[in-house]
C-alpha cells in the first residue's frame, strides 16, 4: 500500500513588471534538467517554506502584514505565525533564486543592499549568512506589502513529493533587475503571458498544471495596473 505523503508548505512570486504599451511582462525562471521537483520545467521564483521563516526572530523583521490579516487570506488551520511564513519564503525565495530584495528600512522606506547585494546573495547561498541575520546587519524589512495573495495549488495526492503552494503577485522594483542564472537556475526571461501561452502550445515552453493555470489568469488582464485591482490583498478566496 503506498503511504500518502503530507504536503510541504510552500511559497512561489509571480514577479510583474510593466511594458508599452499598458502591458505587462511575466519573469519564468527555467530549473536544471537534474532537480527532482520541476527539473527542465519554466516556473516562477519559490520553494518551501521552512521552520525559520515563522520563527519570533524572522517576524520581527517583517513589514507590512501581520500574522492575524496573514492567517485570514491563507486559511485558519494555520496558525498566524505559520501563516505568515508563506509571505516570508515568498520574500526569502525571491531573493534566494533570482536576487530581488523586497524590503525597507527602519523607516519604512522602500530600498535595497546597494552594491553589496551580490556579495551578501553569496553568503546566503553557502549558508555563511542566514536571510534574518542579512536583514538585521543591513537594518532592514522583510516588505510583506509587496505581496499580493494570487492563488493555492496542492501537488495530487500519488505524487511522492507534494507541495501545499501559495501564489504571490509582486511588482519588480524599479531600481532592481532579477539575476539571470543562479544554483536553482539554468536561464531566466521574460514574456508577455499570451506570448508564453503561445511557446507553451509549440513545446518550447515546459511548464506544469498551475503555471499554465495562473498564465492563463494573468492573460485576462491587458495591463498590470487591472490586474492588480482585481487582486487586492485579502480578497483572494483559498
Amino acid at each position: 500500500m503506498t503511504v500518502q505523503q503530507k504536503p510541504r508548505p510552500a511559497a512561489t512570486v509571480i514577479l510583474l513588471r510593466s511594458t508599452e504599451p499598458a502591458k505587462f511582462e511575466v519573469f519564468f525562471t527555467r530549473r536544471p534538467e537534474g532537480m527532482a521537483f520541476l527539473g527542465g520545467k519554466y516556473c516562477f521564483p519559490g520553494g518551501t517554506v521552512r521552520k525559520e521563516d515563522s520563527s519570533p526572530g524572522m517576524l520581527r523583521r517583517c513589514y507590512g502584514l501581520s500574522p492575524g490579516q496573514a492567517r485570514k487570506i491563507a486559511g485558519a488551520r494555520f496558525t498566524p505565525q505559520e501563516a505568515l511564513g508563506f509571505w516570508i519564503a515568498g520574500v526569502r525565495e525571491l531573493f534566494e533564486e533570482v536576487g530581488i530584495l523586497l524590503a525597507v528600512n527602519e523607516n519604512g522606506e522602500r530600498t535595497t543592499l546597494g552594491p553589496n547585494v551580490a556579495t551578501k546573495h553569496a553568503a546566503l547561498l553557502t549558508k555563511a549568512l542566514t536571510f534574518q541575520s542579512l536583514l538585521k546587519n543591513e537594518h532592514l524589512f522583510s516588505d510583506l506589502s509587496c505581496l499580493t495573495y494570487f492563488s493555492h495549488w496542492q501537488t495530487p495526492s500519488h505524487q511522492s513529493m507534494r507541495f501545499d503552494t501559495r501564489f504571490f503577485l509582486a511588482c519588480l522594483p524599479e531600481d532592481q533587475s532579477p539575476l539571470p542564472t543562479s544554483p536553482e537556475v539554468t536561464h531566466s526571461l521574460w514574456l508577455t503571458p499570451d506570448r508564453a501561452l503561445q511557446l507553451f502550445g509549440k513545446n518550447e515552453l515546459p511548464m506544469i498544471f498551475p503555471t499554465f493555470t495562473a498564465l492563463r489568469t494573468l492573460a485576462d488582464f491587458d495591463s498590470l495596473d487591472s490586474l492588480l485591482r482585481e487582486f487586492q490583498p485579502g480578497e483572494a478566496t483559498y
